[in-house]
Protein backbone atom coordinates (compact mmCIF):
# COMPACT_ATOMS: atom_id res chain seq x y z
CA UNK A 1 0.00 0.00 0.00
CA UNK A 2 2.84 2.29 0.81
CA UNK A 3 4.59 1.72 -2.45
CA UNK A 4 1.03 2.83 -4.18
CA UNK A 5 0.71 6.08 -2.66
CA UNK A 6 4.51 6.53 -3.28
CA UNK A 7 3.79 5.93 -7.20
CA UNK A 8 0.75 7.90 -6.88
CA UNK A 9 2.80 10.60 -5.34
CA UNK A 10 5.36 10.44 -8.04
CA UNK A 11 2.15 10.58 -10.88
CA UNK A 12 0.94 13.48 -9.31
CA UNK A 13 4.09 15.66 -9.48
CA UNK A 14 5.07 14.73 -12.78
CA UNK A 15 1.77 16.00 -13.96
CA UNK A 16 1.44 19.15 -12.03
CA UNK A 17 3.50 21.59 -14.05
CA UNK A 18 1.15 19.97 -17.23
CA UNK A 19 -2.19 21.12 -15.23
CA UNK A 20 -0.83 24.40 -14.63
CA UNK A 21 -2.55 27.53 -16.82
CA UNK A 22 -0.90 28.23 -20.08
CA UNK A 23 0.67 31.90 -19.95
CA UNK A 24 2.54 33.32 -23.16
CA UNK A 25 6.03 33.11 -22.51
CA UNK A 26 6.99 34.64 -25.58
CA UNK A 27 8.27 38.15 -26.13
CA UNK A 28 7.56 39.17 -29.45
CA UNK A 29 9.56 41.63 -31.92
CA UNK A 30 8.67 44.76 -33.84
CA UNK A 31 10.60 46.04 -36.66
CA UNK A 32 10.14 50.04 -35.86
CA UNK A 33 8.66 50.42 -39.49
CA UNK A 34 5.92 47.76 -37.94
CA UNK A 35 5.34 50.57 -35.00
CA UNK A 36 5.51 53.40 -37.67
CA UNK A 37 2.37 51.89 -39.21
CA UNK A 38 0.56 51.03 -36.01
CA UNK A 39 0.97 54.68 -35.17
CA UNK A 40 -1.20 55.95 -37.24
CA UNK A 41 -4.35 53.84 -36.25
CA UNK A 42 -2.68 53.39 -32.80
CA UNK A 43 -4.73 50.53 -30.55
CA UNK A 44 -1.87 49.67 -27.96
CA UNK A 45 -0.11 50.54 -25.18
CA UNK A 46 3.52 52.47 -25.89
CA UNK A 47 6.00 51.82 -22.87
CA UNK A 48 9.06 53.58 -22.68
CA UNK A 49 11.43 52.03 -20.38
CA UNK A 50 14.30 53.57 -21.07
CA UNK A 51 16.61 55.61 -18.01
CA UNK A 52 18.01 57.89 -17.56
CA UNK A 53 14.34 59.06 -19.58
CA UNK A 54 15.09 59.80 -23.19
CA UNK A 55 12.76 61.96 -25.58
CA UNK A 56 9.71 59.59 -26.10
CA UNK A 57 8.51 58.42 -29.38
CA UNK A 58 5.14 59.81 -30.18
CA UNK A 59 2.05 58.29 -28.78
CA UNK A 60 3.91 57.06 -26.07
CA UNK A 61 1.45 56.41 -22.80
CA UNK A 62 3.77 55.94 -20.18
CA UNK A 63 7.26 55.69 -18.77
CA UNK A 64 8.37 53.28 -16.09
CA UNK A 65 11.95 52.38 -15.65
CA UNK A 66 12.83 48.71 -16.90
CA UNK A 67 13.96 47.89 -13.14
CA UNK A 68 10.51 49.30 -11.63
CA UNK A 69 7.61 48.04 -13.79
CA UNK A 70 6.38 45.48 -10.72
CA UNK A 71 6.11 48.56 -8.63
CA UNK A 72 4.18 50.40 -11.26
CA UNK A 73 2.03 47.71 -12.26
CA UNK A 74 -0.90 50.48 -10.93
CA UNK A 75 0.63 52.67 -14.50
CA UNK A 76 -0.21 49.87 -16.89
CA UNK A 77 -3.11 48.83 -18.75
CA UNK A 78 -5.63 46.67 -16.19
CA UNK A 79 -6.74 44.01 -18.51
CA UNK A 80 -4.07 41.31 -19.22
CA UNK A 81 -4.12 41.08 -23.33
CA UNK A 82 -4.08 44.93 -24.18
CA UNK A 83 -1.71 44.62 -26.80
CA UNK A 84 1.90 46.59 -25.36
CA UNK A 85 4.52 47.58 -27.49
CA UNK A 86 7.74 48.54 -24.68
CA UNK A 87 11.19 50.00 -26.38
CA UNK A 88 14.23 51.89 -24.55
CA UNK A 89 17.17 53.40 -26.14
CA UNK A 90 18.33 49.87 -28.24
CA UNK A 91 16.84 47.44 -26.82
CA UNK A 92 18.45 45.71 -23.58
CA UNK A 93 16.34 47.47 -21.57
CA UNK A 94 13.30 46.54 -22.85
CA UNK A 95 13.87 43.05 -23.50
CA UNK A 96 14.45 42.78 -19.96
CA UNK A 97 10.98 44.71 -19.45
CA UNK A 98 8.95 43.10 -21.73
CA UNK A 99 9.98 39.55 -19.98
CA UNK A 100 8.65 41.36 -16.65
CA UNK A 101 5.80 42.34 -17.99
CA UNK A 102 4.89 38.43 -19.44
CA UNK A 103 5.78 37.48 -15.44
CA UNK A 104 3.14 39.94 -14.40
CA UNK A 105 0.73 37.88 -17.07
CA UNK A 106 0.71 40.58 -19.76
CA UNK A 107 0.13 37.94 -22.69
CA UNK A 108 0.35 41.00 -25.86
CA UNK A 109 3.99 41.71 -25.37
CA UNK A 110 5.96 43.34 -28.08
CA UNK A 111 9.23 44.61 -27.61
CA UNK A 112 10.88 47.11 -30.16
CA UNK A 113 14.06 46.17 -32.14
CA UNK A 114 16.66 48.29 -32.30
CA UNK A 115 14.52 50.75 -29.42
CA UNK A 116 14.03 54.35 -30.23
CA UNK A 117 17.83 54.75 -31.68
CA UNK A 118 16.53 52.65 -34.45
CA UNK A 119 12.56 54.00 -34.62
CA UNK A 120 14.23 57.72 -34.93
CA UNK A 121 16.82 56.29 -38.02
CA UNK A 122 12.86 56.19 -40.51
CA UNK A 123 13.12 58.62 -43.17
CA UNK A 124 10.04 61.09 -41.99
Amino acid sequence: MKRYYICLLGLILVLAPALQPVIATELKWLKPVELKVMLAHKDFFLLDVHIPEQTHIPGTDAFIDFRKIRENIDRLPAAKDTKIVVYCLGGHMGRIAGFELIKLGYTDVFELKGGSLAFNRLSP
